[in-house]
Order: structure tokens, then sequence, then C-alpha cells
């Protein structure tokens, strides 16, 4: 089964439980054309994480999608995930209302998979498989 080059998944720490229905940005870094300019994060994709807190369908599959495999080049990508309102419904404060990890895309044709835990006042991700 082919799925998503960049995948995700959010735990909750604070309870133990995926976190679902999360907002999830995908951006692609575009660096400034002119001495002076800035530099960007496009956005390319967008998504929401199922109720296991895992979102798997962020790009279509890069072997089945030519868009996909234009659009994923070597280079540097940010996934923001939009924690507040996850928080929020579950009547929680939080002091991150969104997460942004840039990461460096060094394959296309890799899977990368952005494990991230949450809780209310911190976070800490690493490099999944």
């Amino acid at each position: 089964m082919y799925k998503s080059p960049i995948t995700c998944h959010i735990l909750d720490s604070s309870s133990g439980r995926p976190a679902p229905n999360v907002e999830i940005r995908l951006q692609q870094f575009e660096k400034a054309q002119e001495e002076g300019g800035a530099d960007l994060f496009n956005p390319i994709a967008r998504g929401v994480t199922n109720s296991d807190g895992r979102c798997l369908d962020l790009l279509p599959p890069i072997e089945t999608s030519e868009e996909t495999k234009r659009t994923l080049t070597p280079g540097l990508y940010k996934i923001v995930f939009k924690v507040k309102e996850y928080f929020e419904n579950k009547g929680q404060k939080c002091f991150y209302p969104w997460v942004e990890i840039t990461f460096e895309l060094e394959n296309p044709t890799e899977h990368y998979h952005i494990p991230l835990l949450i809780s209310p006042y911190s976070f800490t991700t690493y490099r999944g498989t």
C-alpha cells in the first residue's frame, strides 16, 4: 500500500493518547531571490490527524503522483502542527499554539515520518520510521 512520502503522528503525553483532529500544514523553503529579500516557507499541503493521531495522506504517494515527484525536491521543509484547538477542546490551556518543525529532506524517494509528543507546556520530536 502506498502512502504519503511525509507522514506524522501526534501523541498527547499528558493523557497517553493519540491527538486526533489536529490541523497540519507542510511548507517548502524558498531562499530569497535577491540580497536583502525575505526567505519564505510556501505551503504545499495540508491535512488533519485521524482518530489514531496519524496523518498518512498529507501528499499523494510519490509512486503514483507526478505532481508529488515534481514538488518534493531535496531541501528544507517545515511541518506545522496547530495544537491549540486540540487542547482547547479538552478544556486545557497550552503554551505553544503551533509546533513548527523544520527538517531537511535529502532523498525524495525515502519515507520521512515525523512523530510529535505534546503536552500543554512542552513538546518533543524525532525522526521516526
